[in-house]
């Protein structure tokens, strides 16, 4: 950059924007809205934008940080700003979402996406993909409680996956590290679940659903298996 354009940069710095905070705002909202982003997002760096705009640096940061703060785009520092919220890539990350969330929250959420992941995996899942979680459900019964959640969890990715949606299986798995934080503290006995856990039959009754191309059915089968989860892991005494 040369002496003279710093020059001028600098001056934009410190001078007001003809218009208003607000109409700065708008511009950039309108820019993208219909802008041709790459795949992840990522917006023109400051300068390039401010001149796309015809704004300074200064109210263009000011529009940035409000939009930061609305989640509509986030920072990476040394890496840019990029379009939509910021996501749980970091266990920092992951673990602050849980401190808010909690057991109930999970439970809300799991309510909100499998139920529908369900009715795709109904529609859209191949031969290979029912054979896996047909394996899956077959597997010997785990001897303790932690390796019961591991297949547990497994068998619900594998529903997930075979929707064939990678975004709803980019959530679930977002889902599940929170899900894992939350309750991975939970005390639990030696041994594993009895042969009569809930989860078993209520597993079995998803998957027969899901083989039987029953939409409606899968989703009915995954709500109910979930909302017994949930009262097992919210009420005292549950199992």
């Amino acid at each position: 950059m040369t002496t003279a354009m710093a020059d001028l940069d600098d001056a934009l710095e410190t001078n007001e924007d003809i218009g208003s905070d607000g109409a700065v705002l708008t511009l950039l909202q309108g820019y993208l809205a219909q802008a041709d982003l790459p795949v992840d997002g990522r917006i023109p760096p400051e300068r390039e934008l401010a001149a796309s705009l015809g704004v300074s640096r200064a109210a263009l940061r000011k529009a940035l940080a409000t939009l930061e703060a609305d989640g509509q785009l986030w920072r990476h520092v040394g890496k840019g700003t990029f379009l939509g919220p910021r996501p749980l890539d970091t266990i920092g990350d992951v673990a602050s979402v849980a401190r808010e969330t909690g057991p109930a929250g999970v439970m809300a959420a799991r309510l909100a996406l499998e139920p529908e992941c369900a009715v795709l995996a109904a529609q859209n899942a191949t031969g290979a993909q029912l054979a896996r979680l047909e394996a899956l459900l077959h597997r010997p019964r785990p001897a303790s409680w932690r390796a019961f959640e591991g297949l547990d969890a497994e068998f619900h990715r594998a529903i997930v996956e075979a929707g064939g949606n990678r975004l709803l299986l980019h959530l679930f798995d977002t889902l599940s590290a929170i899900r894992r934080a939350v309750t991975w503290a939970r005390p639990r006995e030696q041994d594993g679940p009895p042969p009569d856990h809930h989860s078993f039959a209520e597993h079995a009754a998803i998957l027969a659903a899901i083989i039987d191309r029953d939409p409606g059915g899968a989703r009915t089968a995954m709500r109910t298996h979930i909302l017994n989860v949930r009262r097992n892991l919210l009420e005292p005494g549950a199992t």
